[in-house]
């Protein structure tokens, strides 16, 4: 079967000049159709129509055969099926004749082939790409603005509206003439979404410049009641970062899915690192993001050698993988000396909500407390808390207390609530709201530190492990007060009380130097890192 793939480029594009010689992504427009058309498994012949010297040799150059476009087919008022059969060269027997337009670079290989295989499949004399979009729209009808529609419906209930997209035409050549490439049986071939975009103006160009330039991006996190789900809030935070939906992999012995909540993103199981690793190599990724705390050398290698060519960014890992990592953010850690490495709180990425309050104005007295330690608690700092809160000489005080999604003992934790100075809270989603509530918090030192230092919250701090006890930022000096790893419950009780009894210039002395940091700024910073990788 003779199959022939015809491109029409000339020179005198006037809404975007040398539009089909604009690189974009790293090559010319043009350079997508041709390539396509060369790499396709049906396509046997492939010829660029033009006038452009440029195009003439880019089209040589990659092995593509040039109509030189005589200058009465290159008017604005000539058809393309005029320009598409001049190019046909008639002492070949073909079979079909594909139009490719260079304005279609996001139309991949698979596509095309799939679509010229239904049209050989189906006998047709015409497939032509189109893609749904049903709109609720309007026309004209007796000089009168008319409905398209019989009813209004929601977008997915509508009934389908192909658009033709220009991506191809894929004719029999028995129907091509200087008139027409359409046949008696003619039937439309839906593309996806992102292959669709014809490039008309400099908004399409953007669009496509994104599209190609999209990098393809996975994410390897875990979180426990041991680890922390601090992790996983994370990536699902940098997950939104993306113009894309990352593939977010987790270890299936070591994570309940249940500990990502909500979400649209793609979740994916794995069982071990092999498993990890056997996907990765399929997929070759151009980022991948590992938020699994310390990573090893054997693992960072391993990586490396199923993705030779991806970027790989490290977030709170201080093992001996960093070495093997092109980036590694470490918010929680005050400073490195790796060159790869960014140490600080400046690199902390803040939740989304948390962008849109400002920080809590100081009262007078303390009227309401907040108790929150993280997702997991693995000290039930809670618990012992809870303990010392529920006693009469606590009674004057509001105290609000938020179990993460990975506490364990909930049921337990949540009669609490029977006390009418207690309110109880599990897996909250709107933290910020009930932070702001709050004069002052109780908490260890890790994500949640930074989110009540935006607020401006006065906080008393306590490490739930070692590793914590290692995190700088909260600190004495940047206005928390900072109790140690496992205090005392009589240590705990005493700074309570005496946050209950600090005047209101003190506490607002505690927020003015949270305030000093820029915390807010951190996701702009380390997305900048990651994009210019």
């Amino acid at each position: 079967m003779r199959i022939l793939a015809v491109i029409p480029a000339r020179a005198g594009s006037k809404g975007i000049p040398n539009k089909n010689i604009r690189i974009i992504g790293g090559k010319p427009l043009i350079y997508y159709s041709i390539n396509n058309a060369i790499s396709s498994k049906y396509i046997t012949d492939t010829v660029v129509t033009t006038d452009s010297d440029a195009v003439r040799i880019i089209a040589t150059q990659m092995g593509a055969s040039v109509r030189w476009r005589d200058e009465r087919l290159c008017r604005d008022e000539v058809t393309l099926d005029a320009v598409i059969d001049d190019a046909v060269d008639r002492s070949v027997d073909w079979d079909y004749v594909v139009t490719m337009q260079p304005t279609s670079p996001t139309l991949s290989v698979d596509t095309l082939d799939r679509a010229i295989a239904y049209a050989i499949e189906n006998d047709l004399d015409t497939l032509i790409s189109a893609i749904n979009a049903p709109h609720l729209s309007w026309g004209v009808k007796d000089g009168k603005k008319v409905p398209n529609y019989k009813e209004r419906l929601n977008r997915q209930y509508l009934p389908p509206n192909y658009l033709e997209t220009g991506a191809f035409v894929v004719s029999k050549a028995s129907v091509v003439t200087e008139k027409t490439r359409i046949g008696q049986k003619v039937d439309v071939f839906e593309v996806p979404e992102n292959e669709s975009v014809d490039v008309d103006n400099f908004q399409d160009l953007m669009v496509v410049a994104a599209s190609l330039n999209q990098k393809k991006v996975a994410i390897y996190v875990n979180g426990n009641n041991q680890r922390g789900t601090g992790h996983i809030y994370r990536a699902l935070e940098i997950a939104d970062e993306f113009f894309s939906k990352p593939d977010i992999y987790y270890d299936s012995n070591q994570t309940d899915p249940a500990v990502f909540g909500k979400t649209t993103h793609t979740l994916i199981p794995v069982n071990g690192i092999a498993e990890l690793f056997d996907r990765c190599r399929e997929k070759q990724y151009d980022i991948l993001i590992n938020d699994i705390l310390s990573t090893s050398i054997d693992y960072m290698i391993g990586l490396r050698s199923v993705l030779p060519k991806a970027r790989i960014v490290n977030f709170e890992d201080d093992g001996e993988g960093v070495m093997k990592a092109d980036l590694v953010f470490n918010a929680l850690y005050s400073k490195s000396d790796l060159p790869q490495v960014r140490a600080g709180e400046k690199y902390y990425i803040a939740g989304k909500t948390f962008l849109m309050y400002n920080p809590i104005p100081i009262r007078e007295k303390v009227e309401r407390v907040l108790v929150t330690f993280g997702g997991a608690d693995p000290r039930n700092y809670t618990d012992r808390i809870l303990a010392i809160i529920s006693r009469p000489e606590y009674s004057n005080v509001q105290f609000t207390v938020v179990l993460g999604r990975a506490k364990q003992n909930v049921d337990q934790l949540m009669k609490y609530n029977e006390l009418p100075n207690i309110e109880v809270f599990h897996d909250v989603a709107n933290m910020p709201e009930l932070m702001t509530k709050c004069d002052m918090a109780l908490t260890s030192r890790g994500r949640t530190g930074y989110e009540l230092a935006i607020l401006g919250i006065p906080t008393i701090a306590m490490a739930q492990n070692e590793r914590e006890e290692r995190h700088g930022f909260v600190s004495n000096e940047n206005g928390f007060t900072y109790i140690g790893l496992d205090p005392a419950d009589e240590i705990i009780e005493s700074n309570l009380r005496m946050y209950l009894e600090l005047s209101r210039s003190s506490r607002q002395h505690f927020q003015d130097t949270m305030l000093k940091h820029d915390l807010k700024g951190g996701r702009r910073r380390v997305m900048g890192l990651i994009e210019n990788l």
